[in-house]
């Protein structure tokens, strides 16, 4: 009884409002990722109007799971379960590795895509944009999991690596509400610049509130954010080298 009474102790302490944060942060990036693919995935699919290879269906398939599994888990640490949250990290180890695989088969699929189209060039400049994005959530993911036993750390990197994803998501609105029509084919590389800083806001609300909690805001913030905000601004450039057309070019050789 009293073991019980101390674990029920234990979880109203961990279960405080601010612990909660992550959790309210977990529900806006899954509510992000399904609006902003609702007009150009989710509806279409529902309708039976929307046609797309399985490579496609499995890569959406996996990274929406993905947020649902941080809404999972940042709610079992908010509600004190950390051992349940503890035993689902595997689960999320194999998934997040999952994702990375079929996050670049994806890239090479719309690189065959753009090729099929006449636009081959602008396919391989494009690709950079999901492949750098799986690579920094990788980076970042495998960070927080070698963080495991110092909690403040690994909560803010699992949010910056969800962040990281929704670029994609909020380019969606761009293209649907914004964009002029146009001919098919991948956008210009430099229009995926303005979604990703959208996107990163999010991160911003994280700072003001460990500004307003802590008095100062974490490096995980201020360092992930300028690393994530680097890598999109930096895929402009490097589309454009002959060096990247090389790479991403070779990889599109060794697919067909």
């Amino acid at each position: 009884m009293t073991t019980l009474i101390d674990d029920r102790r234990v979880r109203a302490r961990d279960a405080s409002p601010a612990r909660y944060f992550y959790l309210h942060m977990a529900l806006a990036c899954a509510a992000t990722a399904f609006l902003g693919f609702a007009p150009t995935y989710w509806v279409p699919l529902a309708h039976r109007t929307f046609s797309a290879s399985p490579v496609i269906h499995f890569h959406g398939f996996l990274f929406f799971t993905w947020t649902l599994y941080f809404v999972l888990q940042t709610w079992l640490a908010a509600s004190g379960r950390v051992v349940n949250h503890r035993s689902l990290g595997i689960a999320g180890v194999s998934l997040a590795t999952a994702m990375t695989i079929f996050g670049f088969l994806a890239s090479v699929h719309v690189m065959q895509q753009s090729a099929a189209l006449g636009q081959k060039a602008a396919g391989i400049a494009f690709s950079i944009v999901p492949m750098s994005g799986i690579a920094f959530f990788a980076a970042v993911f495998v960070l927080a999991i070698t963080n495991t036993r110092r909690p403040e750390i690994h909560k803010r990197l699992m949010l910056l690596a969800a962040v990281s994803l929704l670029d994609a998501a909020v380019a969606r609105w761009f293209l649907t509400f914004l964009a002029p029509p146009g001919p098919p084919g991948p956008p210009p590389v430099p229009v995926t610049i303005a979604p990703a800083v959208v996107a990163s806001l999010l991160l911003v609300v994280a700072m003001v509130r460990d500004w307003r909690a802590e008095g100062r805001v974490h490096p995980v913030y201020i360092f992930g954010t300028l690393a994530l905000l680097a890598v999109k601004v930096l895929n402009w450039p490097i589309s454009e080298t002959a060096a990247w057309h090389s790479f991403a070019g070779g990889i599109l050789a060794l697919a067909q």
